[in-house]
């Protein structure tokens, strides 16, 4: 690797000066900056960016960590992350916590060390049913800039990019209803994370104002996956029903596949609608309707408040909480 020094050497001028015309800097001449820059280019010099972080203490570098790489929906935040830090000139870091709160520690720990400028982070599952967010308050205390998204925590005072979960679901499960359906069942494996209530609250609230009545039996509780499919086939063995709404990323699906295998004749009249996009949808047959929650967005709004907090150097910032907008795809 070409370093300043070399290049210095090759041109007869001090370091200091190849960085100043690197820089552009004012009092540095037009023709030495030619060719400082014609002979960085030619012998392909890359400025060490952790050597710049050290002298400067802003390294450029965002951290993340979220819950499931696997998750379409993580998957596509990471990619809103990485094409908005890109854009904005900013490298990220990627870490996975696997839904344990020790290795979502251990990866704050190692984002640390890499002098991130400020992270991203989804919690663990593990973290918020313990509501163990210590390592999150840690960070706090040592001026460590992050932002919540998709599992935020009100006690937590930091920016914040979420849905309106409590208004998709209501959304969702009223057009199910003005398309006629009045026998819905609500599927849910997330029942462990702080979403589940509002989502829950949504569709009741939607039940309420259409004078449906809760049956309580209509909502399978499917977060225990080597339970799952027993659960559902027992229920589409044993319940009369019309539409189901699947508040999560896989349930509509799983739903949607044991319909076709234990009560073909009804696929075409039972509608299902679940979290999805329009890559997930067409994992069903026939394809899914979804609640979009436009993923690609909450990462490029995330991206943007960390920049915007790690800019601001009051003493006493007024967080953000952005809420981002969802919509129906009927397919």
């Amino acid at each position: 690797m070409t370093t300043l020094k070399q290049l210095a050497k090759l041109l007869n001028v001090s370091v200091s000066t190849v960085s100043k015309a690197l820089s552009d800097a004012d009092d540095i001449g037009e023709e030495t900056k030619k060719r400082v820059k014609e002979l960085a280019e030619t012998l392909n010099y890359k400025p060490n960016k952790l050597a710049l972080g050290l002298k400067s203490n802003v390294t450029n570098t965002l951290g993340v960590v979220i819950p499931d790489i696997l998750n379409p929906f993580f998957a596509e935040v990471l990619y809103g992350i990485q094409k908005q830090a890109n854009a904005k000139g900013y490298d990220t870091l990627v870490c996975i916590s696997n839904e344990t709160t020790q290795t979502e520690i251990n990866a704050i720990q190692l984002l640390k060390q890499g002098r991130i400028d400020g992270f991203i982070i989804s919690p663990a599952s593990q973290t918020i049913q313990t509501n163990n967010f210590t390592h999150l308050e840690a960070a706090k205390n040592e001026r460590i800039k992050f932002v919540m998204f998709d599992r935020v925590d009100n006690n937590i005072q930091t920016d914040k990019v979420s849905i309106d979960d409590q208004k998709a679901v209501f959304s969702a499960t009223e057009w199910l209803i003005k398309k006629g359906k009045s026998k819905i069942v609500y599927l849910s494996n997330i029942e462990n994370l702080n979403i589940s209530s509002d989502r829950k609250k949504g569709f009741h609230e939607a039940l309420h104002k259409h004078n449906i009545q809760i049956q309580p039996e209509f909502e399978l509780n499917l977060t225990n996956i080597e339970t799952a499919h027993k659960t559902i086939e027992k229920f589409i063995k044993s319940n009369h029903f019309d539409a189901a709404i699947a508040v999560d990323n896989n349930s509509a699906i799983m739903f949607q596949s044991l319909l076709k295998s234990f009560k073909p004749e009804l696929v075409n009249q039972i509608t299902c609608i679940g979290f999805a996009n329009s890559k997930t949808s067409k994992l069903a047959y026939p394809p899914l309707s979804y609640i979009n929650q436009n993923a690609t967005k909450i990462g490029e709004q995330a991206v943007d408040l960390i920049i915007e907090r790690i800019k601001d150097k009051s003493d006493n910032p007024t967080y953000k909480e952005i809420k981002v907008a969802t919509d129906v795809v009927e397919v």
